[in-house]
C-alpha cells in the first residue's frame, strides 16, 4: 500500500513538472524558429525529362509503386513517461562535425539513464542526424525519417537539413534540435514521447555577443569509438561556395577557445582515448574570431597528448593554410601528430575555381602541396575534385586531369556534381548528366592506375592499432603518415603501438606482420563501448543507482517517514 501511495504521488509531480516544462519548451520553441532560408525543392532541380534528354536510346520507364496494404502503425503517447526508460537509436549521416554531435546527444542521454541500441526496432524513438552536402545522403535520411514514421515510431532530427530547410515537407509535424542546441537534447526526447513537438534553432553567443562555437565540449558523450576523440574546435566557415549548402546550416564562424579544446583532449586521454580528431568546416578559419590561429592551438594540444597517441588534423580550404603553411609544416614533424592533412581543390581550373567562389588560384593550391611535400617528405595530402561543375568545360576539365596526374594523391575523393537546392549553382545550365559520368569515369581511371605503396614493401613502421576492418578479417592501424595498415585481428594489438614489417600493399592499404611485442598507447585502458565519457559523466557515473528509480526510493522514503510522524 506504501508503495502503491509513493508511486502515485511521483506521477503526480512528474505531471505538475511536465505541464510547466511544456509551457516553457512551448515558448521556446516559438521564439526560436527561424525562418527558411530556402525552399527544399527548387525550381531549378532538373527533371526526369532533362535528366534523359541525353540519351537517345533510352527511354524513361516510371516504376511502379507498391500498393501498401498495411495501416500505418499508430504511434505510443507516453503522457505520463518517467524519463530515462525508453531505449534510443541514433543513426548519423556525413562529417566527423556530425559524428561529434552525435557522441555528445548519446552522451546525454545515456547520463540521464536512456539504453542506447544499435538495432532501430529495439527503440521507441530514433534520433536521426543529417548531411546536407549532398542529394544521396539527404535522401537517405528523408527515406528514414518517412520509414519510422510509417512505423509509430517517435522521430527526432537534428543536423544540417532541418537546420537549413526546417520548413520541408517531411520534417513537418518532427522535432528538430539545431546545430548548436544540441545540449538540449534530453528536453527534446522527453517531450517527442509524451507527442509534443519541440524545434531548437536558437544560436548560442559568447558573453561579448560573437557567435560561439556550439554545445559545451565538455559534456559527455558516448564514442563511437572508445579509442578516438573527435574535436570540434570551430563551426561555420567564412566562403560562401556557389555549389554547397552547409553554410545556410552552420553559418558564419564561431570558435571554441582553446582552453576548452586543449580540457577536453586532456579529459580524453585520461578515458583511454590514443587518437585525437580535430574537425570542423574549416580548421584552417580556426580562431579568426578570437584573436588566435590554428597554429597555436595545436602547439598547445600537442603538450598534453601522451607519448604513443596521435592527432589528426582535419580538413582545411588552401586560402586559410596558406599564411599558416611554416608553423603547420613543423608541427607536422611532431612525433604525435600525423603527417597528414586534406585539402579539397574541387577543380584545376581558375575559371571554375572562381564561379565556384573558392578565392584561391590553382597556384595557390599548389604552392600549399608544393611546400608541405618539400618540409615534410612523404606527407599525406588528401583532396576532393567535383566534376561536372555547371560552367566546367572540356579544356577546364582536362586542367583538372593535368592536376590529378601531376600529384597522384593517394586519397583522392571524386565527386559528381550534385545541385543543392537554394545554391547558385543550382541555377546554373548543368552539364548533361552522360558527360558528367564520363568525366568522372576518366578521372577515377587515372586514380586507379597507380599504386601508392607499392614501394614501401619491406619497410618497418611502427603503427597505432584503432578499429577494426569492414570485412572484419584485420585491425586497422594506421602510419606516421595516416596511411592504412592492416594487422592480424588479435586483441592484444588493439589500441597499442606495434611495430610491422609491411608485407603487402593494394591500392587503399597495406598489411603489416607484426615484429614486436606491442606497446602501450595512452595513458590507461579505454572506456568500454557504449560508456558513457566525459567531465559531466565523471561525477554522475558514481551513482550506482538509475536517476528515476533513486527519485522513486527517496519519495518512497519520505512517505513512509511522513506515516509514522
Amino acid at each position: 500500500m506504501v508503495v502503491w501511495c509513493a508511486v502515485n504521488q511521483v506521477k503526480f509531480v512528474l505531471s505538475v513538472v511536465n505541464i510547466i516544462t511544456n509551457c516553457a519548451l512551448n515558448k521556446n520553441a516559438s521564439t526560436e524558429i527561424i525562418d527558411d532560408i530556402e525552399d527544399l525543392i527548387s525550381s531549378q532541380d532538373i527533371t526526369p525529362k532533362e535528366r534523359y534528354s541525353s540519351r537517345k536510346n533510352v527511354n524513361a520507364r516510371t516504376k511502379k509503386r507498391e500498393v501498401k496494404t498495411t495501416e500505418p502503425v499508430e504511434k505510443v503517447i507516453l503522457e505520463s513517461v518517467v524519463p530515462g526508460t525508453q531505449t534510443i537509436y541514433v543513426k548519423t549521416w556525413g562529417c566527423a562535425h556530425n559524428n561529434s554531435d552525435s557522441e555528445y546527444m548519446a552522451g546525454l542521454l545515456a547520463a540521464h539513464g536512456y539504453p542506447l541500441t544499435e538495432d532501430k526496432w529495439q527503440a521507441q524513438l530514433w534520433l536521426l542526424n543529417s548531411c546536407t552536402v549532398k542529394s544521396p545522403s539527404e535522401d537517405h535520411f528523408k527515406n528514414e525519417v518517412e520509414l519510422g514514421r510509417s512505423r509509430g515510431i517517435h522521430v527526432v532530427v537534428a543536423g544540417c537539413v532541418p537546420q537549413g530547410a526546417p520548413r520541408a515537407g517531411y520534417l513537418q509535424g518532427l522535432s528538430v534540435v539545431g546545430v548548436q542546441q544540441i545540449d538540449r537534447i534530453v528536453e527534446i526526447v522527453e517531450e517527442t514521447l509524451k507527442g509534443h513537438t519541440v524545434r531548437l534553432f536558437g544560436q548560442r553567443k559568447t558573453e561579448e555577443g560573437r557567435k560561439a562555437g556550439g554545445a559545451s565540449l565538455l559534456l559527455p558523450k558516448v564514442r563511437k569509438n572508445p579509442l578516438i576523440e573527435i574535436i570540434p574546435i570551430n563551426t561555420g566557415c567564412l566562403n560562401q561556395c556557389t555549389y554547397c549548402k552547409t553554410k545556410h546550416a552552420r553559418g558564419e564562424l564561431g570558435s571554441y577557445p582553446p582552453e576548452e579544446i586543449v580540457e577536453r583532449a586532456r579529459q580524453s586521454f585520461k578515458e583511454g582515448v590514443c587518437e585525437i580528431w580535430l574537425t570542423s568546416e574549416d580548421t584552417g578559419t580556426y580562431g579568426r574570431d578570437i584573436g588566435s590561429s590554428l597554429p597555436e592551438l595545436l602547439w598547445r594540444l600537442v603538450e598534453v597528448i601522451p607519448e604513443g597517441c596521435r592527432l589528426r588534423l582535419g580538413m582545411t580550404n588552401p586560402p586559410y593554410i596558406l599564411e599558416h603553411l611554416e608553423q603547420v609544416a613543423k608541427i607536422m614533424h611532431h612525433p604525435r601528430v600525423y603527417k597528414f592533412l586534406h585539402v579539397p581543390v574541387q577543380s584545376g581550373s581558375d575559371q571554375v575555381l572562381a564561379d565556384m567562389k573558392r578565392e584561391y588560384t590553382r597556384a595557390d593550391f599548389e604552392r600549399v602541396v608544393d611546400f608541405l611535400r618539400e618540409k615534410v617528405p612523404s606527407m599525406t595530402i588528401a583532396t576532393d575534385i567535383i566534376c561536372g561543375f555547371p560552367t566546367e568545360t572540356e579544356q577546364d576539365f582536362e586542367q583538372t586531369m593535368s592536376l590529378c596526374d601531376k600529384y597522384r594523391f593517394p586519397s583522392l575523393f571524386i565527386n559528381q556534381f550534385f545541385p543543392r537546392p537554394g545554391t547558385p549553382a543550382a541555377k546554373m545550365t548543368r552539364v548533361p548528366g552522360q558527360e558528367v559520368k564520363r568525366r568522372t569515369k576518366i578521372l577515377s581511371e587515372l586514380f586507379r592506375s597507380y599504386e601508392p605503396y607499392g614501394h614501401k614493401l619491406g619497410q618497418t613502421q611502427d603503427v597505432l592499432v584503432t578499429d577494426i576492418s569492414h570485412d572484419k578479417n584485420y585491425y586497422v592501424a594506421h602510419n606516421e603518415f595516416y596511411e592504412q595498415v592492416l594487422v592480424p585481428k588479435d586483441d592484444k594489438y588493439m589500441g597499442k603501438m606495434v611495430t610491422v614489417q609491411i608485407t603487402n600493399a593494394t591500392k587503399f592499404s597495406m598489411v603489416g606482420e607484426p615484429i614486436d611485442k606491442p606497446k602501450m598507447a595512452g595513458l590507461t585502458a579505454p572506456l568500454k563501448k557504449g560508456e558513457v565519457s566525459g567531465v559531466y559523466a565523471t561525477r554522475t557515473d558514481k551513482v550506482s543507482v538509475p536517476i528515476p528509480i533513486f527519485v522513486l526510493l527517496f519519495a518512497l522514503l519520505l512517505r513512509v517517514i511522513w506515516i509514522f510522524m
